[in-house]
């Protein structure tokens, strides 16, 4: 283990007998506020104090063996040579469940997300296939157990959307799909083509975390421009009389969101207001880690043809992910919904740059 994280892991150890000791004191057990906070800390940190000790026993048994190494009788030292090679093996695996549990979770795991497509490179086909992408999107939430909400659209003529944006909720839906951000690439015969000829498109994709009012950025009123409108969905008559569809501006940065689904002017407002605090939240995260090399998956890019994390490729049935190089010739599954193998994949990569960056 390297001295670093060693002193980590110790700094962790001592956190935990000072908690210990709060947690005892009668003035912190008078403040239910204060004392909630400190039971929290302490519970997060114990599982890690307790494996770094059980960490600490395997490597005390480690040296102890290798004492008897050097004993005279041979049959001390082959017995002890075994037992080593059985310790080491155990150390280097408990070392990296250690390392799992010290590496701290994103706190917005857990959280609902707005998932936003647009069409970009492609004219037409670029629109279709970002209908095909919600479509995935909202097959494999069907197959998790998420509720999917479609917030706003603009249709594309000939089918699709030039833009889409939609909530997913249910447990885990953030820490599934955050990776899911970037451009989409598609290659395939586009069915407005004549000639056969095989066509490049992409779509972006945005995962943007719901949050809270208390936990998000602070938004002054006044830095607001809000515009009613009728929207241009479905709902027969009504939406030819009523002014529900609402379009908020936040003038300091300029970023524009809309809500149009609901009948419900009120609750439009409410829909848009939470999709511009994930807006103004996921601009602040990425700006606050820019210089850290994993935030390359959460960029979206330009849209361009030549900027991709995924492709899907349908004359080959071909999946390739080029951010893991993982290629799945299985794409009608994936088109489907069945996205779990490519997600899974995408997570233990990040893991495992997590835990790069803490060594």
């Amino acid at each position: 283990m390297k001295d670093a994280i060693r002193r980590r892991l110790e700094r962790t150890a001592d956190r935990r007998a000072e908690l210990e000791r709060m947690l005892a004191d009668p003035a912190i057990l008078a403040r239910p506020d204060r004392f909630r906070d400190l039971s929290v800390e302490f519970a997060r940190i114990d599982p890690i104090v307790q494996a770094f000790g059980g960490f600490r026993e395997r490597e005390r048994q480690l040296a102890a063996a290798r004492v008897m190494a050097e004993d005279v009788d041979s049959a001390v030292r082959e017995m002890a040579r075994q037992e080593i090679a059985i310790l080491e093996a155990a150390t280097g695996t408990d070392e990296m469940a250690l390392l799992q549990k010290l590496v701290p979770p994103d706190p917005l795991d857990d959280n609902d997300v707005f998932l936003e497509i647009r069409a970009a490179a492609g004219g037409d086909e670029a629109a279709i296939f970002a209908g095909d992408l919600l479509r995935m999107y909202a097959r494999h939430a069907e197959r998790r157990g998420w509720a999917v909400e479609l917030l706003s659209e603009s249709r594309g003529e000939h089918g699709g959307y030039r833009e889409v944006i939609s909530r997913i909720a249910g447990r885990g839906v953030y820490a599934r799909l955050k990776l899911e951000s970037g451009t989409h690439r598609v290659q395939r015969v586009p069915a407005t083509e004549s000639q056969g000829r095989i066509h490049t498109s992409t779509c972006t994709v945005a995962v943007l975390p719901e949050v809270a009012e208390i936990a998000s950025v602070e938004i002054n009123p006044a830095d607001l421009r809000v515009d009613t409108y009728r929207s241009s969905g479905a709902g027969g008559q009504h939406v030819n009389k009523t002014d529900s569809a609402v379009r908020i501006t936040h003038l300091p940065s300029g970023i524009v969101v809309e809500c149009q689904d609901e009948r419900s002017q009120h609750k439009n407002r409410s829909r848009a207001m939470a999709l511009l605090r994930a807006r103004l939240l996921a601009a602040e995260r990425e700006r606050a880690t820019a210089a850290r090399a994993q935030t390359r998956r959460l960029q979206v890019g330009t849209g361009d043809r030549s900027e991709r994390i995924r492709t899907y490729n349908f004359p080959q049935g071909r999946l390739t992910d080029h951010r893991i190089e993982l290629t799945l010739y299985r794409l009608d599954d994936i088109i489907n919904g069945d996205l779990d193998e490519v997600i899974d994949a995408l997570m233990r990569e990040h893991r495992a740059e997590e835990l790069a960056d803490l060594e």
